[in-house]
């Protein structure tokens, strides 16, 4: 195995093993708690421009699976793990992790302390870093370090976006899905409840859209901070009170935006697969999969026509809204899984039922 290197903005350095590609690779270091879901969390295009860490210590034991994969390719800039598997077990499997990592040309770094580089994050924050397999001194490497660009100011979501409308599956109903990096499993999750799904690139504008006819539209998750594609929220603006609305994770925050209110980067972000959450409306708790790093605040729902529906129970943070006049709604995190429980797929279930409220209208 080739030696490689992490190093962090704030100097530190993490020796460990290259697998997959080998060479450089820079970004925004993350982490992920879930145990399972390590190709949902690698193809997941809401990871664009990030190293992701992988708490769970061993990584790769069911192998890879194309099946199992949320987008065309791997979105992530890196991969930090403790133990990394190159037999996997598994009677789906295709190929290794590793193999899928090295094909697709994803840096990663095995043998890392994942429990302090955890800890380090969680304290001081989420850092920009890179892996590198370099024979270069680590004077050398903290200063590279401190160049490496923010996430924040990068339009990422035109990087994800899909570049022409594309049609999925059939049925009574048609929704728009703004693809903004939208994971797989929510064209799907729509598809099987009888949607025929139209995907969009998120460029698409108000006219474009409505020409579809749509029962409705659905604003995905994706990457970055949500003030950076201001194209995306002015769309949005035009469009509610139109159709009825269902914003995922980016699209949480878009639909925050738009309707006045104000997003704000969390110091280490959500994700994982094991988040609870209360729904204020049923007054039950669910466990939820989340990947998000901003968050909309609350105070700035004041002045809107936006009220909390679900709320964070860890920290407290907004993770659902609806708006009180038009049919329109959204969840900070992921009904649609993948990786992650499925408690929440009801959320599919109430905007489609908009659909025949708007009919009855």
């Amino acid at each position: 195995m080739k030696t490689a290197r992490l190093v962090l903005e704030d100097g530190s350095i993490f020796n460990g093993e290259s697998f997959g590609f080998t060479g450089k690779s820079e970004g925004e270091v993350v982490f992920n708690t879930s145990m399972t879901g390590y190709q949902e969390i690698i193809t997941d295009p809401s990871y664009r421009g990030q190293i992701v860490t992988l708490t769970y210590p061993l990584i790769g034991n069911y192998g890879h699976i194309t099946h199992d994969i949320e987008s065309q390719r791997p979105q992530i800039r890196g991969l930090i793990v403790k133990q990394i598997c190159h037999q996997p077990s598994n009677w789906r499997s295709e190929c290794s992790i590793a193999e899928y990592l090295q094909e697709n040309e994803i840096v990663a770094i095995a043998k890392i302390d994942t429990r302090a580089l955890t800890k380090k994050l969680r304290t001081y924050g989420t850092m920009r870093g890179f892996i590198t397999s370099e024979s270069v001194s680590d004077d050398a490497l903290r200063a590279r370090a401190k160049r490496v660009k923010s996430l924040s100011g990068q339009d990422l979501v035109a990087q994800v976006t899909t570049t022409a409308p594309y049609r999925q599956g059939q049925g009574r109903y048609r929704v728009v899905l703004l693809d903004c990096g939208a994971k797989r499993n929510i064209a799907r999750s729509l598809v099987k409840r009888g949607c025929q799904v139209i995907v969009v690139p998120a460029t698409t504008n108000y006219d474009e859209i409505l020409n579809y006819q749509p029962d409705g539209i659905m604003l995905s998750n994706g990457p970055g901070d949500p003030e950076d594609i201001p194209y995306v929220v002015e769309t949005v603006k035009k469009l509610l009170g139109q159709k009825p609305v269902f914003g995922i994770c980016l699209g949480h925050q878009i639909l925050a935006l738009a309707c006045g209110a104000r997003t704000y980067k969390l110091k280490f972000g959500h994700r994982g697969s094991n988040h609870p959450v209360k729904d204020l409306i049923k007054d039950r708790v669910y466990i939820t999969s989340q990947n998000h790093g901003y968050a909309v605040l609350a105070e700035s729902l004041e002045n809107t026509r936006l009220k909390v529906t679900h709320l964070n129970l860890t920290d407290n943070t907004v993770e659902g809204m609806e708006h009180r006049d038009l049919p329109a709604f959204s969840v900070q995190y992921h009904p649609e899984a993948a990786p992650g429980p499925e408690d929440s797929d009801y959320l599919f279930d109430k905007f489609i039922k908009l659909f025949n409220v708007q009919e009855e209208e």
